[in-house]
């Protein structure tokens, strides 16, 4: 594997064997194989999760991070983002971490000649948020073939939703999703929610934001919470193994209560130690290439 782009250039045998090495990794001792290795990290859009497991998972490998900020680069003085990327490439660096705005932001960088791990792009993909989803449903289920996984919330602004359902059909899930019309992506049906609440497996939130709400909605908080927020009454409606997953940031009090985001079904931050080892894996495959 030279880059990670989309899930759609890499087989179903190469997801499943990606999950199952950072489901090994998650259990042993690691050891610092990369120390001559430079990754740059080019974060165009906020990051919490995501950035810093990146950086963790290099500082475990044993690579040199870089860590771009936009703030104070010349992009302030009308440099472009291929420019910017191609300014990195010259430096010699063994790999790129990326996230911008825009959906495919990594066909302007054709010409690139070093490995690129996209980070996310605007509403389309994420791959490695994707992997690691894989990662903590596969560590409760030890499977994905015939699972059910209801995707609730903003679908058509999510990547997260737009990466989950390509591979989780291609995997054998079966994928419900449930949202407010305003939200939905015409492309696909949709359930009521505590209708696929009691189907589930699996219940992948999506963080809603605000604006959105009041915008686009033109309901309150407390309104989405009611028709769409995950509360405890809601818990009581799922299946005994079913778990609950989210990509984070979560809102508590929006679409998750804040007595749900710990309960004993929640996955949250066990998704968040996950996100380390598949960022692991993926480097250490795209590094030892």
């Amino acid at each position: 594997m030279f880059n990670l782009l989309k899930l759609d250039d890499l087989s179903t045998k190469q997801v499943i064997d990606i999950i199952k090495e950072a489901n090994t990794l998650s259990k042993k001792k690691i050891v610092k194989q990369f120390k001559n290795k430079i990754v740059a990290n080019l974060f165009f859009e906020n990051s919490t999760r995501t950035h810093y497991s990146f950086l963790v998972a290099e500082e475990k490998l044993g690579c040199k991070p870089i860590d771009f900020s936009v703030s104070s680069s010349s992009i302030n003085k009308g440099e472009t983002f291929h420019d910017t990327i191609k300014t990195f490439a010259s430096f010699g660096i063994d790999a790129l971490v990326i996230r911008d705005v825009h959906n495919e932001w990594y066909q302007q960088l054709k010409d690139i000649k070093i490995p690129i791990i996209n980070a996310g792009d605007g509403t389309a993909n994420h791959p490695t948020q994707t992997l690691l989803d894989l990662l903590t449903i596969y560590q409760d289920f030890k499977k994905f073939k015939g699972l059910t996984i209801l995707i609730v919330g903003d679908i058509i602004h999510s990547r997260v939703a737009h990466s989950n359902i390509k591979i989780m059909k291609r995997l054998g899930m079966n994928v419900l999703l449930s949202a407010p019309k305003e939200f939905q992506d015409p492309q696909y049906e949709y359930i009521g929610f505590e209708e696929g609440i009691k189907k589930a497996d699996v219940i992948n939130l999506l963080r809603i934001q605000n604006e959105r709400l009041t915008e686009q909605m033109h309901i309150s908080i407390q309104e989405y919470n009611k028709l769409y927020g995950m509360t405890m009454n809601r818990v009581t409606l799922m299946k005994p193994k079913s778990i609950i997953i989210h990509p984070a940031p979560f809102n508590r009090g929006i679409e998750i209560d804040n007595e749900v985001v710990e309960c004993k079904q929640s996955r949250i931050f066990k998704q968040m130690n996950n996100g380390v080892y598949i960022r692991m894996i993926v480097l250490s495959m795209i590094l030892s290439n």
